[in-house]
């Protein structure tokens, strides 16, 4: 059984309850196996760009704290499409159980080459209204134990105590507050693909 309001509603009790929350097994293999595909495609066809850091005028790379590639979706190809709509239903879920008010969602693939990694960062700051609720999906069948690349989530009271350490295996949902939870992704040992996203409010009323 794949994403359903069951699942939805235990995203929902988790994210209240510690800031983050887990869910195997979200999404069909049939769908993730062609997210993933589109991903390696533009990887390999030179179509991603090296990910950046900061926003507006701050923007820019910096290759100790973050090495992955980045494409945002567009929702021109069909499975996009399809993972568009089941983000939809998230964030529809989200806002009934916790009333959060999310408003729009904006999503990119990611892939990291073997010896790449993200830094211990957030994903928003406070006060900015911009992005409220972080989205992952791991793209990778088959991922070896020893494959590296976990995602770290710390506590989000700055102690530097580590909650959960996520193994990038194919099809697992990860959702976490963006202003709230530090993270990072530790060094892969293999290239490794996923679909970071955010709910974000509506910062234009």
């Amino acid at each position: 059984m794949f994403a359903n309001a069951t699942m939805n509603s235990r995203i929902a009790k988790n994210l209240y309850h510690q800031g983050w929350a887990m869910q195997a097994d979200y999404f069909d293999p049939l769908l993730i196996g062609q997210l993933a595909a589109e991903a390696t495609q533009l990887y390999q066809t030179n179509l991603m760009t090296r990910a950046s850091i900061g926003r507006g005028d701050l923007l820019h790379q910096n290759l100790s704290i973050r090495r992955d590639f980045i494409h945002w979706l567009n929702h021109d190809s069909k499975s996009q499409q399809q993972y568009q709509s089941l983000m939809e239903t998230l964030r529809q879920s989200l806002n009934e159980s916790l009333y959060l008010g999310l408003f729009e969602f904006e999503a990119h693939y990611a892939v990291f080459e073997a010896g790449a990694f993200y830094k211990k960062h957030l994903d928003s700051f406070r006060g900015n209204a911009n992005r409220i609720v972080s989205v992952v999906v791991y793209l990778n069948a088959d991922w070896p134990d020893a494959g590296g690349g976990e995602l770290l989530i710390y506590a989000a009271d700055g102690s530097g105590v580590e909650l959960q350490r996520i193994r990038p295996k194919a099809g697992t949902l990860v959702v976490f507050l963006s202003e709230e939870m530090p993270h990072e992704v530790n060094v892969t040992h293999h290239q490794r693909a996923s679909i970071a996203g955010w709910f974000k409010l509506n910062v234009h009323r």
